[in-house]
């Protein structure tokens, strides 16, 4: 959850968590093995609390409860409308469709794959108070959908991991990729035990010699209620028919990036968390620039900014994150895709850079 969730429902989440299904049963043995797991939880591979030491929760909170400036659109976002058939049309390469925070569709040489799905109103456990999403033009359906091949789920939180929208897409989706901890979570909103792979770090699943997909670490933290890090996060690399494509989930700047980028690239593509950062809060979410070193590390030729244009779940405006990407990259923004949300773009299409949100 983030920060602005735990301060604002943590009592409610807390009694819903563990009254409704939402917490799930975990399958202990399998995480105890985990060279991740110690002392009952999971741990980073750097030290990395959750709030920074000089942090006065009373002071964020206060923060919070302020207006502030520019922190959500004035009115609804110009997105398009997402069009199946395009994104379906046999291409060379990688296809993306951006659908806001960290949902990204990609076709890969016609596989189907979908990141983080998350296509509610509220990234909150319950349906009629908590975060809600910014007001779009043109909304998509999970009916709107093609069939997925796979499913990527980074971790467990709200935004992240969404009820309603995991159920709805049940039915489209072949496979699950999830972290330790999180299959339990998934068979309770009745997706099947034989559609779930639940992997810890650097474990892979060859679904043949052309696709191979592995769970790699992430710098960040897990929990839909009272509890920390009982399931593990996480991100990962999809290689797939001579392509290679980077999910970084949510994560603080760290180590691990020089380290998969050693093993696995450079990549064709990287989906990279930018947004929803603060120094209060900087062990567990990377600003722009850290962002921007993060993807060189992993030696990414494009990269489409993640986590930022659905919710307001910081302190800065809405359109920081890009604007401030932008200018670590000092105006360079070859590598940098901003398709509009709900646009097929090509990821070797120089004109998917559009500074739309201007």
């Amino acid at each position: 959850m983030k920060i602005a969730a735990i301060f604002t429902f943590i009592t409610l989440s807390g009694f819903i968590w563990f009254n409704s299904g939402q917490n799930g049963g975990n399958k202990m043995d399998k995480m105890k093995a985990s060279t991740n797991y110690k002392d009952g939880k999971f741990q980073n591979q750097e030290e990395t609390p959750v709030m920074h030491p000089d942090t006065s929760y009373f002071s964020v909170m206060r923060q919070f409860m302020k207006k502030g400036e520019n922190r959500e659109p004035e009115t609804a976002l110009q997105t398009v409308k997402f069009d199946k058939d395009a994104f379906l049309a046999e291409t060379d390469g990688i296809k993306s469709v951006w659908f806001g925070h960290s949902t990204v569709l990609l076709n890969i040489n016609g596989l189907i794959v979908l990141t983080d799905p998350f296509f509610g109103e509220r990234a909150s456990p319950v349906s009629f108070m908590g975060t809600k999403k910014f007001d779009y033009t043109h909304n998509v359906a999970v009916a709107d959908l093609p069939d997925i091949d796979i499913v990527l789920i980074s971790h467990d939180h709200y935004d992240h991991l969404d009820k309603k929208t995991i159920m709805q897409i049940n039915e489209k989706a072949t496979s699950f990729i999830v972290p330790l901890g999180i299959e339990s979570q998934l068979e309770k909103w009745k997706v099947g035990t034989d559609k779930i792979i639940e992997l810890d770090w650097w474990q892979q699943f060859k679904v043949n010699a052309e696709l191979i997909i592995t769970m790699t670490p992430a710098r960040h933290f897990s929990g839909r209620g009272l509890t920390r890090n009982k399931t593990l996060w996480c991100s990962y690399v999809v290689e797939a028919n001579g392509q290679k494509v980077f999910f970084s989930g949510d994560s603080g700047y760290g180590e691990h990036f020089k380290e998969i980028g050693a093993k696995f690239g450079p990549f064709d593509l990287t989906l990279m968390e930018c947004g929803q950062y603060n120094n209060s809060w900087a062990f567990i979410h990377m600003n722009p620039s850290e962002t921007y070193k993060a993807n060189a590390d992993l030696g990414g030729h494009k990269m489409i900014p993640l986590h930022w244009g659905k919710f307001k779940l910081s302190l800065h405006s809405w359109t920081e994150p890009v604007e401030l990407l932008i200018e670590s990259s000092k105006g360079d923004t070859s590598i940098i895709l901003t398709p509009k949300i709900g646009k097929v773009a090509q990821v070797t299409d120089s004109n998917a850079f559009d500074y739309w949100w201007r």
